[in-house]
C-alpha cells in the first residue's frame, strides 16, 4: 500500500519544509506549493490525501481554496493560520476545515493532528448491537441508515454526503439514541486525545449536520447547560 500523500500550501518555505521533513519521517509522502494557484493544481493533479493549508496566502487565500475544494471533495484539511483571533478558526470551520494549528507551531503536534485526522478519516465505528440490523455494518435509528462498511448515510431516503467528523459525530449519536454528550465527551470520542481545540469546534459540527438532517424524523436536541442528544421524532 502506498504512502498517504500529504499536500502543504504555505508561503513560508521554512514552515513547509519543516512541515515535509516530520511528515516525511513519519512516513508520509509530501509535496509542497507556495501559492493558492499552485495548491489547486496539485490538488487536481495529485489527490491528496490530506491538505495542511496555510490561510494566509498570497493570490488566493486559504479560504477560497477551501471553498473550492470543498466544491468536489471531502479530503481532510489542516488550516495553518498565523492570527489568534478565534473568528479566522471558526470561519474555517464553518468552510469545511477538519482541523487549525495556529503558527508557531510545534511540527510534532502537526504530525500527531495529521494523524489523528486520517484515523478520524478512515475507522470504523463499533457498533451497538442494540441499534444495528443483522448486516451488523449498518445502524438505523429513525430514517436515518449508516453503512459502516461503505461509510454512506441515508437520510429520509436520500444519500447523503458526510465529511469525516460528520460522520463520526452523528455515528455517535446513532449508536446511543436519546443519551446526552456533553461536548467535552464528543471531543474525546471523536476527535481523540490528540485533539488540542476546544469545544465549540463541536457546535459548529454539529450546525451542519443539523442541516443535512432537514426533512428527517431524527433530529439533534441541546440539552442546555449539558450537551447535545439524538431524539426520534
Amino acid at each position: 500500500m502506498s504512502a498517504p500523500l500529504i499536500l502543504v500550501i504555505d508561503d513560508e518555505t521554512n514552515i513547509a519544509d519543516l512541515a515535509k521533513m516530520y511528515l516525511t519521517k513519519e512516513g508520509f509522502e509530501v509535496i509542497t506549493a507556495e501559492d493558492g494557484d499552485e495548491g489547486l493544481q496539485l490538488f487536481r493533479s495529485r489527490n491528496p490525501t490530506l491538505i495542511v493549508l496555510d490561510l494566509m496566502l498570497p493570490g488566493v487565500d486559504g479560504w477560497e481554496i477551501t471553498r473550492q475544494i470543498r466544491k468536489d471533495s471531502n479530503v481532510p484539511i489542516i488550516m495553518l493560520t498565523a492570527r489568534s483571533e478565534d473568528v479566522d478558526r471558526i470561519v474555517g470551520l464553518e468552510l469545511g476545515a477538519d482541523d487549525y494549528l495556529t503558527k508557531p507551531f510545534n511540527p510534532r503536534e502537526l504530525v500527531a493532528r495529521v494523524k489523528a485526522v486520517l484515523r478520524r478519516s478512515t475507522a470504523m465505528p463499533v457498533v451497538d448491537d442494540n441499534h444495528s440490523d443483522k448486516n451488523k455494518n449498518r445502524i438505523i435509528v429513525g430514517d436515518i441508515v449508516i453503512d459502516l462498511r461503505q461509510h454512506t448515510v441515508e437520510i429520509a431516503g436520500r444519500n447523503v454526503d458526510l465529511r469525516a467528523k460528520e460522520f463520526e459525530l452523528l455515528t455517535t449519536f446513532a449508536q446511543s439514541p436519546n443519551s446526552v454528550f456533553d461536548r467535552e465527551k464528543l471531543l474525546n470520542q471523536v476527535w481523540g486525545y490528540e485533539y488540542y481545540g476546544d469545544s465549540r469546534t463541536i457546535d459548529v459540527h454539529i450546525t451542519h449536520l443539523r442541516e443535512k438532517l432537514e426533512g428527517s424524523s431524527v433530529k439533534i436536541q441541546t440539552v442546555w447547560g449539558v450537551g447535545y442528544k439524538l431524539m426520534v421524532q
